[in-house]
């Protein structure tokens, strides 16, 4: 009877084990495309460099909303606006599971908005399924209300995927306006 016990005892812990590691599988999959808030801090600080006082506080108001990102891309755009405005940008989209690629952006947007901006840009991107999914239009509305300097973060999104991009950058802006920014694999000039 006690040797029953025991073999009952031990399949059941051996079973609850063997339906952890089957349940964590698609989980730590998932976690491994994924990167972490330290990641992204880091890769941050790196590429920013002076400007990223506000950077860590930014990432961790974007994770706390969408959490964990499966890309992000890190480059540098130019923007400028008068009730309408254009958007200009290029950089890389960086993935754990797919490598580097070059990604370009454009967009028109519209509102009570004025001023310009130089930026470094990094975008957190959630739930892309593939590279090519990026290649697309990203709606959002966007916020400024700064003079010389300023760290922000907008959100934009398609369908499942959203960008958030975060831009610490020097002009004058104020204003908020609504738009979408055009990804590409090529530059273009044409933000529509």
């Amino acid at each position: 009877m006690i040797g029953s016990n025991l073999l009952t005892a031990a399949f059941r812990i051996v079973t609850a084990a063997a339906m952890a590691i089957v349940l964590a599988g698609p989980a730590a999959a998932q976690q491994s495309n994924q990167y972490s808030m330290q990641e992204i801090i880091d890769a941050g600080h790196g590429f920013f460099g002076e400007a990223s006082g506000g950077l860590a506080k930014v990432v961790e108001r974007a994770f706390e909303s969408y959490g964990l990102p499966n890309g992000y891309i890190l480059g540098q755009e130019g923007s400028g606006a008068f009730v309408a405005g254009l958007t200009y940008g290029e950089g890389t989209l960086n993935t754990k599971n797919a490598g580097q690629h070059p990604v370009f952006w454009q967009g028109p947007s519209l509102g009570l908005d004025w001023g310009g901006q130089g930026s470094r840009t990094m975008m957190l991107v959630y739930n892309l399924p593939d590279v090519n999914a990026l290649y697309d239009r990203f709606g959002g509305v966007s916020g400024s209300a700064y003079v010389i300097a300023g760290v922000g973060m907008q959100v934009n999104v398609n369908r499942d995927i959203v960008l958030v991009p975060i831009r610490a950058g020097v002009g004058a802006r104020l204003g908020i306006n609504a738009g979408y920014l055009k990804l590409t694999r090529q530059p273009t000039w044409n933000p529509f």
